[in-house]
């Protein structure tokens, strides 16, 4: 089994580049007003529920009976509650599907297995 089938290498875009959070989504609104972005691997979530119950942004949504965040753009106020989500989704052997970012320097906040700040995601 390789490295990257573990969960210890960087997501990559399919070839050797490394994807950096600010490569998924949008711009969003001004970094200082929302410093926090909500990077979902939707296609990964397996609809635990664990993030809706300790985050009022997460919610199941009854016809899929999937998560997903009601904003994905943050700011310090709901920091904690996204983390706690974060760390608390079992999807990934509980790698998280959910992974908060932090904008300014382009870092994983949480779950962040790694340990370097890379985004986790493995689509």
């Amino acid at each position: 089994m390789s490295d990257e089938a573990d969960g210890d290498e960087a997501a990559t875009d399919g070839g050797d580049e490394v994807l950096r959070a600010s490569d998924i989504g949008g711009e969003g609104p001004p970094i200082d007003e929302k410093p926090y972005k909500i990077v979902f691997e939707a296609n990964k979530c397996f609809g635990a529920g664990k993030c809706a119950e300790v985050a009022d942004n997460w919610v199941m949504d009854v016809a899929s009976g999937m998560a997903k965040p009601e904003a994905y753009y943050i700011g310090e106020e709901d920091l904690a509650e996204n983390v706690r989500a974060a760390e608390a989704c079992p999807a990934k052997k509980d790698a998280g599907v959910i992974h908060v970012v932090d904008r300014r320097t382009d870092e994983e906040i949480a779950p962040d297995p790694h340990g370097d700040g890379t985004l986790s995601v493995d689509w």
